[in-house]
């Protein structure tokens, strides 16, 4: 701590020191834009690795206490209340392949924008963020098959792995995910 520092009272200390590090910010690495580079949320479904971009997600939650909705498709698993807004929460494995996905404590759910208010997608497993370029571009092959082909478009190749670029706003606007009355 500097002469001048110690003569401060503690509010103006952290003032200065909010001040000196607003002044040395270039950039936050969210902010800063590569030409050639994607950045998604990084997740699995079965035995299959998407990334969905930033901008798709509202925030990855842990599996909340869900309230099953009678006269509902099987992959809606119900509503859940996630400070005190209510979500539909979907097992998008059961939506997609047909099979439930086992849950687990460490469960993640992605929060997706839908029309009409967010909905909760449950994920088999979290990556966080990823980072691809255009040099891991690949085909999307085995990923955008059956019917995962109407939201998987793209893929990078990365770490050993065939990433599937998962777009949750097309999912979102499907006809079939909207209407999960049985």
């Amino acid at each position: 701590m500097t002469a001048t520092e110690a003569r401060l009272t503690p509010f103006d200390l952290l003032l200065d020191y909010e001040r000196k590090s607003l002044a040395h910010v270039a950039g936050l690495p969210e902010q800063i834009e590569a030409p050639g580079l994607w950045r998604g949320v990084g997740f699995r479904i079965g035995p299959h690795r998407f990334a969905a971009g930033f901008d798709e997600i509202v925030e990855i939650i842990t599996l909340p206490d869900v309230t099953p909705v009678p006269g509902t498709q099987p992959w809606l698993l119900g509503i859940a209340n996630v400070r005190g807004t209510l979500l539909p929460v979907v097992d998008l494995k059961q939506f997609l392949e047909g099979e439930r996905t086992v849950l687990h404590e460490t469960m993640r759910m992605l929060v997706i924008r839908q029309s009409g208010g967010n909905v909760a997608v449950l994920i088999d497993e979290l990556y966080g963020q990823r980072n691809f370029t255009d040099a891991n571009r690949a085909e999307p092959e085995s990923l955008a098959t059956g019917r995962y082909a109407a939201f998987v478009k793209q893929a990078y190749q990365l770490g050993g792995y065939l990433w599937g670029v998962f777009s949750m706003s097309t999912l979102a606007r499907s006809p079939e995910f909207r209407q999960s009355a049985a």
